[in-house]
């Protein structure tokens, strides 16, 4: 088995091959722009491929030599979904950390193919979106009829991720967007909407903000409810207002200015890299699901800590790859993870990564 890691050299793809080499015995091909070496700490089973996206001919040799693909190579705002097309012509299995609704889209785009090439893709695998969409499927389950998901992600310092991360979050404040209130599509401004959120210790009482992520359409596609909220949040609490300033304080034209997010970015990657010694780089997830059980209004609440942000993402992600390496998950088409991950699966690969999911009713 040969697993193929696009964009395997930044700090989400290493957690990837991090956590698949420790789990499986496949042979993992990470893959970068330029020459170097890999990390002793990934092992024997880890090799190096130099490889640039925009090579056609490259890319297609590689992903027809593999098992698996795993597109770590963001920011997916900027990709489309030829990786996908091309694993599907091959007959290759795919898997992406995305955490973009355009890409999503396009991604979603290539069900059919994928279903009759019998591939399985599934995307957005890593920790929001990802383990989070596992979660809300947890607790769905849980109720009769489920009839509002809100779901809180917080993050300290730069999560121990790259700065890839970094201009992810500047790109999602570019425009408003869509989100499922009250059965309807509304728009809604990204870092809008502050709000006080109890998440479990070390974070306490911590704030969040409405945020674009692939969830806020998948989650209401996949279950019948009325209201889908998707907020996120940063430790220390100035990295939000600062965030907040640059959403609805910057020119629109700035926003939209890709050397503008770049420098953004690589300010924010460095003011948390001063920060990160006294604020951490972990993640909390607190998932609230209300509706009816037994003819009572109810909410079940799951929440999730983890110290560092990259290596939970890569879990996410890993777990996933297990399954298909070891032929336990095959669900041809393209799925968003609460869509392809079935919640005894999910329990029983959190539990071998010693991820516990505390579960609590309201």
């Amino acid at each position: 088995m040969t697993v193929l890691i696009l964009g395997g050299r930044g700090r989400i793809g290493s957690c990837v091959a991090q956590d698949i080499a420790n789990h499986t015995q496949a042979k993992i091909i990470i893959t970068s722009r330029t020459a170097g070496t890999v990390s002793d700490r990934l092992g024997a089973q880890v090799e190096l491929l130099a490889l640039d996206l925009a090579d056609q001919e490259e890319l297609k040799n590689a992903i027809a030599k593999s098992t698996l693909v795993i597109h770590c190579a963001g920011p997916f705002h900027y990709r489309d979904a030829n990786v996908l097309k091309i694993c599907i012509e091959h007959g290759v299995n795919y898997l992406d950390v995305s955490d973009h609704r355009s890409f999503t889209l396009k991604a979603l785009a290539y069900k059919s193919a994928a279903e009759a090439a019998g591939v399985t893709a599934i995307v957005n695998t890593g920790i929001f979106p990802g383990i989070s969409n596992s979660m809300v499927r947890q607790g769905v389950e849980q109720l009769d009829e489920p009839e509002r998901i809100h779901l809180s992600y917080l993050v300290s310092g730069s999560g121990g991720a790259g700065v890839t991360v970094m201009r992810t979050i500047f790109l999602g404040l570019q425009q408003p967007f869509p989100a499922w209130i009250d059965r309807k599509w509304q728009e809604v401004k990204p870092y809008s909407n502050r709000e006080a959120v109890e998440f479990p210790p070390p974070y306490g009482r911590a704030h969040v903000y409405w945020f674009d992520m692939p969830e806020a359409f998948t989650l209401p596609s996949t279950f019948p409810v009325k209201t889908v909220i998707t907020k996120f949040g940063s430790v220390p609490d100035f990295y939000n207002h600062l965030t907040w300033i640059a959403a609805h304080w910057f020119p629109q034209q700035l926003m939209h200015h890709q050397g503008s997010i770049e420098f953004l970015a690589n300010v924010s990657y460095f003011m948390t890299n001063i920060t990160n010694s006294f604020s951490g780089i972990g993640v909390a997830i607190r998932a609230e699901i209300t509706g009816r059980k037994q003819g009572e209004t109810v909410c079940y609440c799951s929440t999730l800590v983890h110290q560092n942000t990259a290596i939970a993402s890569g879990i996410g992600t890993g777990t996933i790859a297990q399954l298909l390496l070891e032929k336990r998950l095959n669900k041809p088409g393209v799925w968003s993870v609460e869509q392809a991950l079935p919640t005894d699966l999910f329990e029983s690969t959190m539990q071998s990564r010693g991820i516990k999911i505390h579960q609590d009713w309201l």
